[in-house]
């Protein structure tokens, strides 16, 4: 990856992984011409299957040859360092009497009498700064490259005749209003979100997919939660979520229904004989589906430990290929952006998906009572080519079982009294 050229070393851009042949350059970190150190974080990559870092490799200044945006491919050069250049601490400035004078204003704000007595040209750059309509995207952008409303208007061409009078047509027709708010932001489609599209438009045309649906009674489970969520906090450094009981759930549903853990290659059915559990995590790149491996063999704890590290991972961008890539089940719960139903996509080439959603107080029936439960919809979507409605809706009635009987997880999802006496 590294070529030392006399006092310069290239910097080339690494595979993020096996059949990925090129990546964008999705944005630089530090600016051209500047001191960075080694081992820093340079850059992010983003591929299809995730965003990584470019780090320095050592201490110098950067040159940057691709710019921000640009598809490159592995291997290339993307940036060189000087390794010869010394690095320069800047000389301390004497403030000047402006400086003083602004720095005083801060400690000491200016009277109303004061306020008046400020130059027109301050007066009109506090008025623009409150006037000028910003998108959300570009003030995140301004706030990004440190620039301010002044600094943005300045780099705009002059104004001429033409923008006088449109602005003067506008407001005589009480239209100003209108074309303020009918702007546009448009935003590249990154090679993350162009691989999720290209793989969910893939699942929806050459599976023949289906979803089946049931209801939980969480009461139980948000029991053992509210008694012991403090004392498992403390114990273990993460909260217990409702991801570990469905995770447990899953994998014990799995087991009894080994189809749903299955996919298709050619003309053969696979059917792992290990459960590695991918947990759909939203982030600002798109949806990343992190995996756990041998779930089946965790506790709660590691659970919630492993799923909160690839959260993370994944939402700071820093998540390994080999992190999201071989799970053989997919869980992903819309609850908690408040989705009450819903038909999960099947994340390909597993042939079925588990969808969680919010937790609603519903009236149902207990022993010929109406009574008020907390109730959580969840929904199986699955390639009827392989999985039959047997299998699917044995699926969701196993997984309802052990979210209404927890306790029955420690006997494998079997009655526990019948597990003692040994029938």
């Amino acid at each position: 990856m590294i070529k030392y050229l006399k006092m310069k070393i290239e910097i080339r851009i690494p595979s993020p992984g096996e059949s990925i042949s090129e990546v964008e350059l999705a944005r630089w970190l530090v600016d051209d011409n500047s001191w960075v150190e080694k081992d820093q974080e340079i850059a992010e990559i983003e591929s299809e299957k995730a965003t990584l870092p470019l780090i320095a490799s050592e201490s110098g200044v950067l040159s940057i040859i691709i710019p921000a945006g640009s598809v490159i491919k592995v291997n290339e050069v993307a940036c060189t360092i000087d390794t010869s250049a010394q690095k320069t601490t800047p000389k301390k400035q004497v403030e000047s009497p402006s400086i003083i004078s602004k720095k005083e204003k801060l400690i000491n704000p200016p009277t109303q009498k004061e306020k008046v007595e400020e130059s027109p040209k301050q007066v009109i750059k506090e008025e623009k700064a409150k006037t000028v309509k910003i998108t959300p995207l570009a003030a995140a952008r301004m706030e990004e490259e440190n620039l301010s409303v002044d600094d943005v208007l300045k780099g705009l061409k002059r104004l001429t005749s033409h923008e006088i009078d449109l602005v003067s047509k506008n407001i005589s027709q009480g239209k100003s209003s209108i074309s303020k708010d009918r702007s546009e932001d448009r935003i590249k489609i990154s090679q993350l979100r162009k691989k999720l599209s290209e793989r969910l438009v893939a699942a929806k045309n050459q599976t023949a997919m289906l979803t089946t649906f049931n209801e939980v009674d969480m009461s139980r489970v948000m029991e053992i939660r509210k008694s012991y969520q403090q004392e498992f906090q403390d114990k273990f450094g993460v909260r217990l979520g409702l991801m570990s009981f469905f995770t447990k759930a899953a994998v014990e549903a799995l087991k009894e229904h080994p189809m749903t853990n299955s996919y298709i290659d050619g003309d053969e059915i696979v059917v792992p004989n290990f459960y590695d559990i991918g947990i759909a995590v939203q982030t600002s790149k798109g949806l990343m589906v992190p995996v756990l491996r041998n779930a089946d063999k965790l506790s709660f704890a590691e659970i919630e430990m492993g799923i909160a590290d690839l959260a993370n991972k994944g939402r700071n961008g820093r998540i390994a290929i080999d992190e999201l890539t071989g799970g053989t089940f997919t869980i992903t719960n819309g609850g908690v952006f408040g989705s009450m139903l819903s038909t999960p996509i099947l994340n390909s080439p597993q042939s079925a998906i588990l969808g969680m959603h919010n937790i609603v107080d519903r009236p149902v029936a207990i022993n010929g009572k109406v009574e008020i439960r907390p109730i959580m919809y969840v929904a199986l979507s699955y390639d009827h080519r392989i999985i039959d409605g047997v299998d699917s809706v044995g699926f969701l009635m196993k997984i309802k079982q052990l979210i209404e009987n927890p306790e029955t997880m420690l006997f494998e999802g079997q009655n526990p009294d019948k597990k003692l006496i040994g029938i």
